[in-house]
């Protein structure tokens, strides 16, 4: 075990924490990067008042990432994207509002692989167009990641365009310079009391490697570079292809929040894709006050997949490997998943344990960057839904800024163990992972972010087949900046 790692584990013993925010007048940084706008512009009563009332918003950021194989076989890469965003918000006239948003992300020569290695890049490599690199030979892209029209009247917020939409099934994941965007019409009501009810109606995807939109769900299938002109996304199902379901697929999401019951938070979510998938998810979360600073904390997940499908081609592994999966499961992708987590926590410390199981059925599909197992048991670059999968996962986190140690200084740490099915020929070995975030916020403006993962996978398991599961094992590092003007 080299130095870093066991600098790092002792880190694990000690600290940890991603409750972390970069917060000034303008908007607030969250731990998944999202964005949230505290200042907004006021209505007016003028067309021309819209724009110039408007208010733009500017970031800056860069995204470094190194991957080192533990095995002689693996490409050990490294990738840097150097870039930002520039939006701009109108003023509400009516309720009727616009937002524009430019993203660029650029891949300095010294800092990337060569055209012809861009498939075998891990780290990073949403920071660039797999596809434009290779038809091109251009690195970098500039992209209109959002453009919408928003209408605001009593407590109901409609979308209309391309937007982020965060919900339990997508997420804007906006973490490698460019965020994953739909295009669609969406809407937030909070007309209930303590009740908040989202819908969406999304046409199309734009992932974050990807400069124009495609299918929410179809994999175009292939060789490349054609198979990344549709979702290519990690955790696509690449059975779903466009010969198979077409390529205009839509995905309907609608959720129901509630939180009338002090100290519980319910949630229900449903989504589809017709005639391919649905999927439903029960969520509660019960917060219990121990004294005035501690409060111990159960959530509690349940997600059931439904085939839409009714295939008569085997779909239920998500890389088309179905040996060692049951044989009345091959051709369906009804599944389900259980995720239970519980946390310790008060200001500045968080505890966590997590678990969670994957029905000995079909892999879940979500190649939405929703991440099913997400704040429960998943990992950095973990995908950790394939059949009859179990994670166990410790977390530990501390803010020292709000401890009054280290103004705006954060970390976080998590140790997950992830028992696959050793049989079933396309699921990874059992692995072991650690993975730390350090975060160093520098006045209002400016937040920097180291991140390590270390993962280890078990050596020698054999499938059904007989055959010996690749050693996957890596070490990646990850250094980010942003700052907001």
């Amino acid at each position: 075990m080299n130095l870093l790692k066991l600098i790092s584990l002792s880190l694990f013993g000690l600290v940890s924490v991603s409750h972390a925010v970069l917060v000034n007048e303008k908007i607030t940084l969250k731990p998944s990067m999202e964005v949230k706008y505290n200042t907004l512009p006021s209505s007016v009563d003028s067309i021309g008042e819209v724009f110039s009332e408007g208010i733009i918003y500017g970031r800056l950021r860069t995204n470094a990432f190194l991957w080192n194989w533990k095995n002689e076989a693996g490409f050990d890469n490294k990738a840097l994207g150097l870039g930002g965003s520039l939006f701009y918000k109108t003023a509400p006239l009516s309720g009727i509002s616009a937002t524009l948003g430019i993203y660029t992300t650029q891949n300095p020569s010294w800092m990337r692989e060569d055209a012809s290695n861009v498939s075998r890049v891990k780290a990073g490599k949403d920071t660039f167009s797999r596809y434009r690199v290779t038809t091109s030979g251009q690195f970098g892209m500039s992209v209109l990641g959002q453009a919408y029209l928003q209408y605001d009247v009593s407590k109901t917020s409609i979308f209309f365009g391309r937007q982020m939409f965060e919900s339990v099934f997508t997420r804007s994941n906006d973490t490698k310079m460019i965020p994953n965007t739909f295009d669609g019409l969406s809407a937030t009501i909070k007309e209930l009391p303590n009740t908040t009810i989202r819908l969406a109606y999304l046409d199309k995807q734009k992932l974050r490697d990807h400069t124009l939109s495609h299918d929410v769900i179809a994999f175009a299938g292939g060789s490349s570079p054609d198979k990344w002109l549709q979702n290519d996304d990690s955790g696509v199902n690449r059975n779903l292809t466009v010969a198979r379901i077409g390529n205009d697929n839509e995905l309907l999401i609608a959720s129901v929040k509630n939180t009338s019951i002090q100290n519980i938070k319910a949630q229900i979510s449903y989504a589809m894709v017709p005639n391919v998938l649905s999927n439903l998810t029960l969520e509660t979360h019960l917060k219990l006050p121990l004294t005035k600073d501690w409060s111990l904390s159960a959530g509690f997940r349940y997600m059931q997949q439904f085939d839409n499908l009714n295939a008569n081609y085997n779909v239920s592994n998500l890389l088309t490997s179905h040996d060692g999966y049951k044989e009345n499961a091959k051709k369906s992708l009804d599944t389900n998943l259980l995720a239970l987590r519980l946390d310790l926590k008060n200001q500045a410390f968080l505890g966590r344990l997590g678990y969670s199981h994957i029905a000995d059925k079909a892999d879940i599909v979500t190649p939405w960057r929703g991440f099913p197992t997400g704040g429960f048991t998943r990992a950095m670059a973990q995908y950790n839904w394939y059949a009859n999968t179990k994670t166990y996962m410790a977390r530990v986190g501390y803010y020292f800024s709000k401890a009054k140690l280290l103004d705006g200084f954060s970390i976080m740490a998590r140790y997950a163990i992830q028992d696959n099915d050793d049989k079933k020929a396309g699921v990874p070995g059992d692995s072991n992972i650690v993975h730390i975030d350090a975060r160093q916020n520098l006045g209002d403006n400016l937040e920097l972010k180291l991140r390590l993962g270390f993962v280890e996978y078990k050596k020698g398991i054999q499938d059904i087949n007989g055959d010996t599961k690749a050693d996957l094992s890596y070490n990646e590092y990850r250094f980010e900046m942003n700052y907001f003007f």
